[in-house]
């Protein structure tokens, strides 16, 4: 449950002279209706998968955002209709250098959850839909289209006031469609190709335990992931989660975008897999002062290497002549 402290609602227009802002309330009432709302915005923007993060720019054009948000924090809940009204100033502004922005109810809330405080904001459009009256007629109703929204952002204040490298997150979209909406943020994104890869290979592993997959089938998930990112990274081409998804897990493949966008994980969708950190995709690896070793994950799907974790061994079948030979002659000289 999102502990909500202060939530608003203002309108962003876009008309024939460009884009307007009418101001709501300076702050809403948190009612069941708003409590489920913000609910549901928050846990659709976690489950979406195409996310880029990063922190505040430390270039003074994108530090409005930042300056606003550290000036709320520094005022205190009291602060918030004076935090929104100057955000709103801020995307409008940004909204009118973008040719793919878009206007539409733009939500802000500010809520607790797990010990972290977080501002998310989203852009809601309406829809038209039906609904059945009390006389069993059909009339035209428009209601937010919570679930189509395509611009929304989520700022922990925490992690940044803990000085994290990645606490803002926001939805990707397609092409430069969410360029304006990180612009409005302020964000610096943080690419760190290796990084993120290496997060997304415990996060597939993590994927195959969650799902119970037998010794031979999360054998045959994890070799496909690893050719998908190495097509990927042959390609020069930035991961696309979603797709990514698809090609990989295609009877499920919302479960798995549902893990890879959680905002846990900070994942970046858009980074070039790094091939020398897909390498435990396929390959174990370990040594100690005396000795080192490296095996293919199929050794363990085909029994030729039994690791016991109560007794913490590995046990090795079926030794190359020239080693057995060699650890023979070693034995008899002793």
């Amino acid at each position: 449950m999102n502990n909500i402290i202060n939530a608003a609602v203002h309108d962003l227009q876009r008309g024939p002279q460009g884009f307007k802002i009418v101001q709501g309330q300076d702050k809403l009432i948190v009612t069941h209706t708003v409590q489920r709302v913000i609910n549901e915005l928050h846990d659709l923007y976690a489950r979406r998968a195409s996310k880029s993060y990063g922190k505040f720019s430390d270039q003074l054009t994108y530090s409005e955002t930042k300056t606003y948000l550290g000036d709320y924090l520094a005022v205190g809940p009291d602060g918030f209709a004076d935090l929104t009204a100057k955000m709103m100033v801020t995307l409008q502004n940004s909204a009118r250098t973008r040719n793919a922005a878009a206007g539409g109810h733009v939500f802000f809330a500010h809520f607790e959850r797990d010990n972290h405080q977080y501002l998310l904001v989203a852009i809601i459009t309406d829809k038209l839909g039906a609904n059945l009256t009390g006389n069993l007629d059909v009339q035209d109703v428009v209601h937010l289209d919570v679930d189509g929204f395509r611009f929304a952002g989520r700022i922990n204040m925490t992690a940044w006031l803990d000085q994290q490298e990645r606490y803002i997150g926001f939805l990707k979209g397609k092409g430069s469609v969410s360029e304006y909406f990180k612009e409005f943020l302020g964000c610096d994104t943080v690419i760190q190709a290796r990084q993120d890869t290496s997060q997304l290979v415990e996060t597939l592993k993590e994927f195959t335990l969650q799902k119970q997959m037998s010794a031979a089938d999360r054998e045959e998930f994890l070799t496909k992931a690893k050719g998908i990112c190495e097509r990927l990274a042959s390609s020069q081409r930035e991961i696309d989660f979603e797709e990514f998804a698809n090609e990989l897990f295609p009877s499920a493949p919302a479960e798995l975008s549902e893990v890879l966008g959680s905002p846990e994980r900070k994942l970046n969708d858009g980074f070039i897999p790094d091939r020398r950190a897909l390498v435990p995709l396929k390959k174990f690896k370990g040594k100690t002062s005396s000795w080192s070793v490296e095996f293919d994950r199929q050794a363990l799907t085909d029994g030729s290497i039994i690791f016991d974790a109560d007794a913490n061994t590995l046990t090795f079948k079926g030794l190359p002549v020239e080693l057995a030979m060699e650890l023979k002659r070693e034995t008899i000289d002793e």
